[in-house]
């Protein structure tokens, strides 16, 4: 009975994150999704194109790389249920299905190219990762030791495994390094002139109070899920340690020279401080009283994106990066689009966990 929770919820989890990274996949495949029209081509011809003709390096490494998460992720969801032949097979099944769904979509966008190669090279990423599950999912001392850590440090069951894969969902979007550390407005770059010292730029205490929101929803979370609420002193640094990493390491890659430690500025610094010890006040709340809290939150949150920092736009942070690849806009868009969602998300699931 204990090894079929455990396997159950392996595959909750991992199918969770599984759907959350296809759903990433859509967002970046069809955003900004308008200008939808008919253009006269033919999903056949697509196929039977010459492979060559609109394939370059960087599309296909770029595709490969894109896919072969989705292709672990749903390997390790699959082999939950199935043996290791039918979990790469069935995996590389959704993987061509969603490749192919995404080309045959983006024949009726005009700013998007429908391509074979694209299908290609994006099915050999799904394929690559459902091996790489396949052989993953063999290092059981791996697994049981990591099953046995989570079931000590966070709570079970499948509201949980929600709230999980909504941490990641978090993570995911603030890694992102045209945006400040737990903030919501875009960086650009500010126009100057040779020789001109700029003026500081005002401190905003809008971005301040979003970061401080922010950070609280977090917290929110990281309580519901943790079985010792005191564990969240620990977690909450982690995680963010994890973050301004993944963030400084991005940026590196991404951004100009210059840009390369703006994501940390004073409104952040300051908007943490202050959710940290809110937070930290928050822990001797009854649970109870600290859900209808998180909730007023995250609603508070919802509002001061929506209608504070409405005007900024994904486009505004492009001229800080060095590269100028479109996949970058779709990047900071769906960064946008999960601070958008993400308030949302977590009062549904303060709603599903109120009596558990």
């Amino acid at each position: 009975m204990k090894e079929l929770f455990v396997t159950e919820t392996r595959a909750r989890l991992r199918t969770w994150l599984a759907i959350g990274y296809a759903l990433f996949i859509v967002y970046a495949s069809l955003s900004p999704f308008t200008g939808w029209r008919e253009q006269g081509l033919d999903f056949s011809e697509v196929l039977a194109a010459p492979l060559l003709l609109t394939y370059t390096a960087f599309d296909a490494v770029i595709n490969l790389l894109s896919y072969l998460p989705f292709g672990l992720l749903a390997g390790l969801a699959l082999h939950a249920r199935f043996g290791a032949a039918a979990s790469v097979v069935l995996g590389l099944c959704l993987g061509v299905s969603l490749s192919a769904g995404m080309e045959y979509l983006q024949m009726y966008l005009p700013a998007r190219i429908s391509s074979n190669m694209d299908l290609l090279s994006n099915s050999v990423g799904t394929l690559i990762g459902a091996l790489l599950a396949v052989s993953v999912a063999s290092w059981t001392w791996l697994f049981s030791r990591l099953t046995h850590w989570r079931s000590g440090l966070f709570h079970q069951g499948h509201e949980m495994d929600f709230g999980l894969a909504l941490l990641v969902l978090w993570m995911f979007g603030q890694v992102n390094p045209s945006l400040p550390m737990l903030g919501n407005v875009f960086i650009s770059e500010v126009e100057r002139q040779p020789f001109v010292a700029l003026p500081p730029a005002p401190f905003d205490w809008w971005e301040s109070g979003a970061v401080t929101l922010n950070l609280l929803m977090l917290g929110t979370l990281l309580l519901t899920l943790l079985r010792k609420p005191r564990n969240a002193a620990i977690a909450l640094p982690v995680i963010l340690s994890m973050v301004a990493l993944v963030k400084f390491v991005t940026a590196a890659v991404l951004l100009k020279s210059w840009a390369l430690l703006l994501w940390i500025n004073s409104e952040a610094v300051l908007g943490m401080l202050l959710g940290m010890a809110l937070l930290f006040a928050a822990l001797s709340l009854p649970r109870r009283v600290a859900m209808i809290s998180g909730a007023a939150v995250a609603l508070a949150y919802f509002a001061v994106v929506n209608f504070v920092f409405g005007d900024n736009t994904p486009a505004a942070a492009m001229s800080i990066y060095h590269w100028h690849y479109g996949h970058l806009l779709n990047y900071n868009g769906l960064a946008q689009t999960i601070a958008l969602v993400f308030p949302l998300l977590l009062i549904f699931h303060l709603w599903r966990i109120r009596r558990v």
